[in-house]
């Protein structure tokens, strides 16, 4: 800083009498060396706060056809609609508060990935780890750690299955059932449930399919908490939406 100063003293001897410098003594360049200090740094957490943001939603799984959905572009066009909006709404609300799990199911294009993207997007913004992946990406993924060259084991997707605050299955019903898929998810599930993660499942199954499909223990756990059962039982409004408005 001395140099600094020194610097200033032979400039102000130099300068013409009719110019006015910027600063007029030491404390002068004091205090604007500290408050550009103050605004570099602000800058460089934006920065990194930025990047920060930018890796969670990559991690998060949330596809970029959902990056942008909210509660607010969720468009309602009758009265089912607006239930289970307002019943995702109150969800996330409840979040930090009350350990719940969700099953959303119904016919495809009804806004079940919208709301779930939604629920997700609300959380990450509120400084919660979420995953969404579906059970195939999800099988696959382990099914690959059979390969012995795969650096990864079975317990290591099961153990970030099992970390994140939310975890969201897709698709589950499209897989061929299997006993080792169902057990599998039983793992997921019973590791979640004993930590107090909640745990959201998209199917386009009625809770009657589900509930054959997986079987009462996975159904069983997914109850513990509050279970949030929403019914998407309308036609598909994909046609009606803008895509450029999400």
């Amino acid at each position: 800083m001395q140099k600094y100063i020194k610097l200033l003293k032979k400039i102000q001897s130099i300068v013409p009498f009719h110019i006015k410098p910027k600063f007029k003594n030491e404390q002068d360049l004091l205090n604007w060396n500290k408050k550009e200090g103050l605004l570099s740094s602000k800058s460089i957490l934006r920065k990194n706060k930025a990047r920060k943001m930018k890796k969670i939603f990559k991690n998060s799984g949330i596809k970029k056809l959902y990056i942008n959905c909210s509660f607010e572009n969720y468009k309602t066009f009758h009265i089912g609609q607006e239930k289970v909006l307002n019943a995702s709404k109150k969800y996330v609300k409840n979040f930090n508060t009350q350990f719940s799990n969700f099953i959303f199911s119904g016919k495809p294009g009804t806004g079940k990935n919208h709301l779930a993207a939604a629920i997700g997007n609300y959380l990450i913004l509120n400084g919660k780890s979420i995953l969404i992946i579906t059970i195939a990406d999800l099988m696959s993924k382990i099914k690959k750690t059979f390969n012995l060259n795969n650096k990864y084991t079975e317990e290591f997707f099961l153990k970030k299955s099992s970390e994140v605050d939310l975890l969201i299955i897709d698709e589950i019903g499209i897989q061929k059932e299997s006993n080792y898929e169902k057990i599998i998810l039983h793992q997921i599930i019973d590791r979640r449930s004993a930590s107090k993660k909640s745990t959201g499942m998209l199917s386009n199954l009625n809770f009657n399919n589900l509930n054959i499909l997986l079987g009462e223990r996975i159904i069983d756990r997914m109850k513990l908490g509050k279970l949030l059962c929403l019914n998407f039982n309308w036609d598909s409004y994909r046609p009606f939406v803008n895509i450029n408005d999400i």
